[in-house]
């Protein structure tokens, strides 16, 4: 058994967790931030101009949006939408929950793998509600993209989260970050990992499977949203984007195993690097269509994925 301390789930505990989540979701968005600026600069603004602009960028539209004005529709099922957009955030906070931070864990939950696929679920009904509460034809039509992103993304995850399960015989997560003291899983399970990414990808309504937010059909589930509403829809994007990639760590990439440094700051590291990975691909990977892509997840995913669970299989009864 890793060798783990559990802290008692307190407001203190949940406030110095939701401090680390807030500064890796600052991260991706002045990460963000930047990248866009880079991509579209203006050829006579100066490198430090532009940069400086960047930075300031997500602090500029976050005091705008604190300022701006509910919007209201007709006939809105308004706690609906309202919990559907605030909901991300709190869903990101409770996947972190079971995240090893080195030695320690806000709620070592013996099923941990399986709590955190089944907040990963969550979002789907999530992201509906906020397509679903303005009653607008826009929202509703990202509502229904983002569950047929689902049907494609949501199998191929779950077995990817499997893989590393059975080669540490649990499905507690510091269990299977202690499993990696040798060889990371993400060397000899680059398939799951792969899968796993593009999952993460998938439930923060990101990059490639941004079509929900799709400007051909106004915005979809944004469509409507405004002031506050909008920003916490955007948090709560940007932390699903940080909680995934802090999951992968006693996942896939060893946890807090590391040299010279502490185990807990290798931890916040490596969540930080794969962080701004998936960042950077936003701009870099085509959105996909919600039909082509459940074709991709059903036809090609699913089963290399199911075989990457096979052969960890067969090297874990081997090596019993």
């Amino acid at each position: 058994m890793p060798d783990t301390t559990v802290l008692a789930v307190s407001p203190a505990w949940a406030l110095l967790g939701a401090a680390l989540l807030g500064l890796l979701v600052l991260f991706a968005t002045v990460l963000d931030s930047v990248l866009t600026a880079r991509s579209e600069r203006a050829g006579g603004l100066g490198g430090s101009a532009y940069l400086g602009g960047a930075l300031a960028g997500p602090l500029h539209e976050s005091a705008r949006l604190l300022r701006q004005r509910r919007r209201t529709t007709l006939s809105a099922d308004s706690l609906l939408w309202r919990i559907g957009g605030g909901g991300l955030l709190v869903v990101a906070l409770l996947m972190v929950t079971v995240v090893p931070l080195g030695r320690w864990t806000i709620a070592p939950l013996d099923v941990g793998i399986v709590w955190f696929n089944a907040m990963d679920v969550m979002v789907w009904a999530l992201v509906w509600l906020v397509g679903w509460g303005p009653n607008s034809a826009h929202s509703l039509i990202g509502g229904y993209r983002f569950l047929a992103h689902g049907l494609g993304y949501e199998l191929p995850l779950m077995f990817a989260l499997v893989a590393p399960a059975i080669a540490a015989a649990s499905l507690d997560v510091g269990t299977v970050a202690a499993a990696q003291q040798d060889l990371w899983f993400v060397v000899w399970m680059p398939v799951a990992f792969v899968v796993y990414c593009l999952g993460v990808l998938a439930f923060s309504v990101w990059g490639p499977f941004a079509a929900a937010l799709g400007a051909d059909i106004g915005g979809g589930v944004g469509a409507e949203l405004s002031g506050v509403d909008r920003l916490l829809f955007q948090a709560g994007r940007y932390a699903l984007l940080a909680a995934g990639a802090a999951f992968a760590v006693p996942m896939f990439l060893g946890g807090g195993s590391g040299p010279l440094l502490p185990d807990w700051l290798w931890t916040v590291a490596k969540t930080a690097v794969l962080l701004g990975a998936l960042v950077w691909l936003r701009r870099r990977m085509p959105i996909l269509r919600p039909d082509k892509f459940m074709e991709l997840g059903w036809v090609v995913l699913l089963p290399a994925v199911l075989v990457q669970d096979l052969i960890v299989s067969v090297v874990a009864v081997w090596r019993a």
